[in-house]
């Protein structure tokens, strides 16, 4: 079989990697070659079932991986892994992408007389961690000179940037805000050879999807609105985001792209 990226030392930045979309596309990526960086937050309890799919990537496709359980949005921790990855680097390595699969944000209700109510700050929060933190990598790994000369950069945002999703407000915010910061690096990186696109993903069966209060009605509701009847899943978005990073999408730039065979038209 031949593998898109292999033997170009080159490598994937992921972060949001421990599950769901973003362990999807590490498993996609690596199958193709790439080698990984994984960025993510777990608990204790959840490392040895994380470590164990993280070996199995490397044993199954023989690529290098790295990967470190940090707070993205830390500024010192975004120096040690850029250090890390760029001592593995040297002078021929590159970074061909990074995906921004982060699902760090506040779900409460506005109004509410038994729960917790969305506050200021938990707007700030979902926004630090699901918007801003696109750029702040983007620009740290640029500054770095680590990116390859036809790099992609690659977000996830969802049907919730423009509709009402009760509980949802703050994550709303912060994909609107992705999608804005999306375009702008697609527009201002442009002449370095940097190409920026968002996924907005179907209804997807993941770990933040379940946090979701009232996903198991919009669940069902989505399994008879799409025309496949089914929803999403983490490996279609990951084989998207391998298209996306292929030589023939290297002029598709700065668009947002439906990933949800079909969702959207009813």
């Amino acid at each position: 079989m031949v593998r898109e990226f292999e033997n170009r030392n080159e490598w994937a930045i992921i972060l949001g990697a421990s599950s769901g979309m973003g362990l999807a596309t590490a498993k996609k990526l690596a199958q193709e070659g790439l080698n990984v960086c994984l960025v993510y937050r777990a608990l204790r309890n959840d490392m040895e079932g994380i470590e164990a799919e993280f070996k199995a990537i490397v044993s199954q496709h023989n690529v290098q991986l790295i990967h470190f359980n940090k707070d993205v949005v830390k500024p010192e921790n975004r120096e040690t892994i850029l250090s890390k990855l760029e001592d593995i680097l040297l002078e021929t390595g590159k970074v061909k992408c990074l995906v921004h699969s982060i699902a760090k944000g506040n779900l409460k209700p506005m109004v509410s007389d038994e729960k917790s109510e969305l506050q200021n700050d938990d707007f700030h929060i979902t926004m630090e961690n699901m918007a801003f933190s696109l750029y702040d990598w983007t620009k740290h790994i640029f500054s770095k000179n680590l990116f390859a000369e036809d790099a992609r950069i690659i977000s996830f945002t969802s049907e919730g940037n423009k509709k009402a999703w009760k509980n949802y407000a703050a994550i709303s915010a912060a994909k609107v805000a992705l999608e804005a910061i999306s375009r702008n690096i697609a527009l201002e990186f442009a002449e370095h050879g940097i190409k920026s696109n968002c996924i907005e993903a179907g209804i997807t069966d993941t770990a933040s999807f379940r946090m979701i209060p009232g996903s198991e009605k919009l669940a069902e509701y989505t399994i008879k609105r799409n025309p496949f009847h089914r929803l999403t899943k983490p490996e279609d978005v990951a084989n998207v985001v391998y298209l996306l990073t292929k030589e023939e999408s290297k002029w598709i730039n700065g668009i947002t792209l439906q990933v949800n065979g079909g969702e959207h038209l009813s």
